[in-house]
């Protein structure tokens, strides 16, 4: 006899002798969305110099782009005026304290926390299973306690530059993949697509 879902039978009960005894299983909570920090890091651990990546990585776009779209994305003002725009298929969230910043397509956050926040209402809304922060330097320092994974394209470069990622922590973090990259004509260095995972997810910080 096949079981019914959210029901135990016991043998007696299924041959006759007694009520079948039912016990109902409360559905699990929605796992909350993970919070990514999605980045470039050259070897010597620069990411960024004069608001603006030191290398051409066309492949390293692409995957960006994979990896982001149907997700919320977060990133600094600096970074967004970088880009220019907002990225299509994501829901683009620009913090800054500046409250005259105003941009078609852009939600505005005051501060990180209120991002994170702001960013996980947004995945459960559309059914993503990530908040994506997306640079720049300071703002992947403060969101690096907050973070359940990082997707990290490790370029062969050791470029001048005065932004840099964070120290990754081997005792917090554990590298879970390593994808070695096909280098394309529009590429100007070698590079692997690396995901670390947090070891102990109980240990990140909530948002306030």
């Amino acid at each position: 006899m096949d079981d019914v879902p959210g029901q135990r039978c016991s043998l007696g009960a299924a041959r006759g002798r007694g009520p079948v005894s039912a016990t109902h299983q409360p559905d699990p909570e929605p796992r909350a969305p993970e919070i990514a920090l999605v980045a470039a890091v050259a070897r010597n651990g620069v990411i960024g110099r004069d608001n603006d990546l030191p290398w051409r990585l066309s492949s390293d776009l692409r995957h960006f782009r994979r990896l982001t779209m149907g997700r919320p994305i977060l990133m600094g003002r600096r970074t967004f005026q970088s880009i220019g725009k907002p990225l299509d298929g994501r829901t683009n969230i620009v913090i800054t304290r500046d409250p005259a910043f105003a941009v078609d397509g852009v939600v505005v956050a005051a501060s990180l926390e209120a991002a994170l926040r702001l960013g996980r209402e947004i995945a459960i809304r559309d059914g993503a299973d990530a908040v994506m922060v997306t640079g720049g330097g300071e703002i992947y320092a403060e969101a690096m306690p907050h973070a359940d994974v990082l997707h990290l394209t490790e370029v062969d470069l050791a470029p001048a530059g005065t932004v840099r990622f964070p120290a990754i922590d081997p005792l917090i973090w554990q590298e879970t993949a390593r994808v070695p990259g096909e280098r394309g004509p529009r590429d100007e260095a070698g590079f692997a697509f690396v995901t670390y995972r947090r070891r102990d997810r109980t240990a990140r910080a909530e948002p306030a």
